[in-house]
């Protein structure tokens, strides 16, 4: 099968025109110009499927219920809608719920149907803390982390950390060494002791901007030592709720090869308003915007990442931007083997209209919502 599109996002370059062919599940062929045979498909964008790489859930469930159909529900809400590859991220729980919830996920990475598993919680701090549970947040502690890393069997690729906490030096080196993506996030440090963290080995920045205490002139805090950092991947949730567009364009556009768009999605993703949990905590949605009932506190998103391509293209940023940090960024950051177009490769890609709105998926040689696979 053959693929045609007037650009084409190969993840290292723009192909204008080009084409893919498509056999099985690989990819077989991708060119410049017109394909060698007529395509069955033509569209204005073509790139490599989206990848997530912090989400919570969707279509009503989450990824911390321990439920085969919790899980393949949420993960089907996202895939029909243009991402390819996730991770799965958890909540603040208790350890034992922690070790069951991450048991449960490791199989269905194992399997290949999620890339891996994110650990949002519970080592962050009380003081922004967000939509998590306070009295389940903790100090990090060697034999804990041994414990939920035990229970992975090695398919926990991130975790989220306040540096400021007792234990976080040990607790970033040995998550380091394990493999594991740690990404300074829910923090009240100040610039010093981010910047330190930096030193420890973490790369990342959980939803930059949220969460953590606001640049300012004389307290720059984590956030100026997360942007000065050339190594660090910094993560932006662009729903326009919780990072005003204009920051994030010009984030995107300022940092163009180290973004990574996030949907922090939960249970109403791709649902609609309502009344959900969020672990133990009761959210209620309106307009699309997640809260917490108690607090009025924002409780992650309600995005799918496609929505999150078209916003940022809408507020001015090129699209070859936008689509890296949605596929090829998000993939480096966690070492992911996802986000290009390359011969030899899985055939995970969007198709996309002139305005970045995805208009169909292929997961493996296969349309996604369809039964009709490439052959």
């Amino acid at each position: 099968m053959y693929l045609a599109a007037e650009q084409i996002f190969t993840g290292d370059a723009v192909l204008s025109p080009g084409w893919v062919e498509v056999t099985d599940q690989t990819l077989t062929g991708i060119g410049s110009g017109e394909p060698p045979a007529a395509p069955s498909q033509r569209s204005s964008w073509l790139a490599p499927g989206l990848v997530d790489v912090h989400c919570h859930g969707g279509g009503g469930a989450s990824f911390d219920q321990p439920d085969d159909e919790a899980t393949a529900t949420a993960l089907r809400t996202h895939r029909e809608r243009g991402t390819t590859t996730t991770i799965a991220s958890l909540v603040t729980a208790s350890t034992a719920n922690l070790v069951r919830q991450v048991s449960h996920l490791a199989g269905w990475v194992e399997r290949g149907e999620l890339a891996g598993i994110h650990l949002e919680g519970p080592w962050l701090a009380p003081e922004r803390k967000g939509a998590h549970e306070e009295s389940l947040l903790t100090a990090p502690t060697e034999s804990v982390i041994a414990e939920v890393l035990a229970a992975g069997r090695g398919t926990v690729k991130m975790a989220t950390l306040a540096p400021e906490l007792p234990g976080a030096e040990a607790a970033t080196r040995l998550l380091t060494e394990a493999g594991v993506m740690v990404a300074v996030g829910h923090t009240a440090a100040d610039y010093a002791t981010a910047k330190a963290a930096l030193s420890w080995g973490a790369r990342g920045a959980t939803h930059l901007f949220n969460a953590m205490p606001l640049l300012n002139h004389r307290d720059p805090g984590p956030i100026l030592a997360l942007l000065r950092n050339p190594a660090v991947w910094l993560e932006l949730i662009a729903d326009g709720v919780h990072v005003d567009p204009e920051l994030v364009a010009w984030t995107l556009q300022t940092y163009p090869s180290r973004v990574v768009l996030i949907t922090d999605a939960m249970a109403a993703a791709g649902f609609g308003d309502g009344g959900y949990l969020l672990g133990n905590l009761t959210v209620d949605v309106c307009d699309g915007v997640a809260r917490l009932t108690s607090t009025g506190a924002i409780a992650g998103s309600t995005l799918i990442l496609a929505d999150a391509v078209a916003k940022c293209f809408s507020w001015g940023v090129e699209p070859a931007q936008v689509l890296a940090a949605s596929t090829v960024q998000p993939a480096q950051y966690l070492g992911l083997d996802a986000g290009r177009l390359q011969v030899g490769q899985t055939a995970d890609l969007v198709l996309l209209d002139d305005r970045l709105r995805v208009q169909r998926t292929l997961r493996q040689g296969t349309w996604v919502g369809g039964n009709d696979s490439a052959q």
